[in-house]
Order: structure tokens, then C-alpha cells, then sequence
């Protein structure tokens, strides 16, 4: 698989807020934290529920498809390491299957090619030596 952003970038530095998200994506699997008092799920991670403010969170395993909620097509690098990688395509995928949570990631395809508000896509999974990321590519 090619990769979608390039090395040299600044890696993510899980903590014990967001770990369990970081071993998800090295094991392919998208993990959202989710309250276990109103068992609603939430992005990004924090210490408490966003809506019961229970205390009580845990991380699982969410469907790895989602719709393009919103998009962006970057032109001008926002860090010298992605100088060579322009355009690039942003997307905002919302996941009807976990409570409509959103979550921001890369199109790993042509970043030419049409993105149309509403479009499926799946998870894409990029590993890097530290980390692994999520993509997403559109279905067709």
C-alpha cells in the first residue's frame, strides 16, 4: 500500500487518555471511547462523558465506515514535510453507527478526484515505524 503522508512528519504521543486508539489503529481497528452509564460514544477522547458526565469510559471497536460529513482539498503545505504532497484531500467522516461521532482523516486515493458530501467510505489504515493512521477511501 503507498502511503498517504510522508515520513517526517510529527508523530502523535499517546498518553493514558488516548492509548487505547493508538493500538487500535496498529491492530487495524478503529476504537472510539464510549460511556459505559449512557453508552454513548464520543471523539476525541477525554475523561469524562460529553454527555452524562460519567467517569466511567472505556474504548470500543466501531464499524470502520463512515460518509463524508465535510471535506477540504489542501494546497499549501502547513508543515515542510508535506511540501511534496500537495494536494491533498481532508475529510471530516461521520459514523452513523456510533452515535454520529466525527472523525478527521486523509483520502487515501486521487487527491483529484470528486468528493461528494454523503459518500461512504472505509477506514484505510497507514503504518508508520511509531504509529499507525486512519485514511479513508471512498466506496464505490
Amino acid at each position: 500500500m503507498s502511503t498517504v503522508l510522508p515520513n517526517g512528519l510529527p508523530t502523535p504521543k499517546p498518553d493514558a487518555l488516548d492509548a487505547p486508539y493508538w493500538e487500535g489503529t496498529r491492530a487495524e481497528k478503529l476504537l472510539l471511547q464510549r460511556c459505559e452509564s449512557c453508552r454513548r460514544f464520543q471523539w476525541g477522547p477525554e475523561w469524562i462523558c460529553h454527555r452524562c458526565r460519567s467517569f466511567d469510559l472505556t474504548f470500543d471497536e466501531v464499524e470502520p465506515t463512515g460518509i463524508v460529513y465535510s471535506w477540504q482539498r489542501v494546497w499549501h503545505p502547513v508543515h515542510p514535510a508535506l511540501t511534496d504532497a500537495v494536494p491533498y484531500v481532508i475529510l471530516l467522516v461521520e459514523l452513523p453507527h456510533a452515535d454520529g461521532v466525527r472523525v478527521v482523516g486523509n483520502l487515501f486515493g486521487d487527491p483529484h478526484e470528486t468528493v461528494t458530501i454523503g459518500a461512504p467510505v472505509s477506514a484505510v489504515f497507514e503504518h508508520h515505524e511509531s504509529h499507525s493512521l486512519v485514511h479513508w477511501r471512498l466506496m464505490t
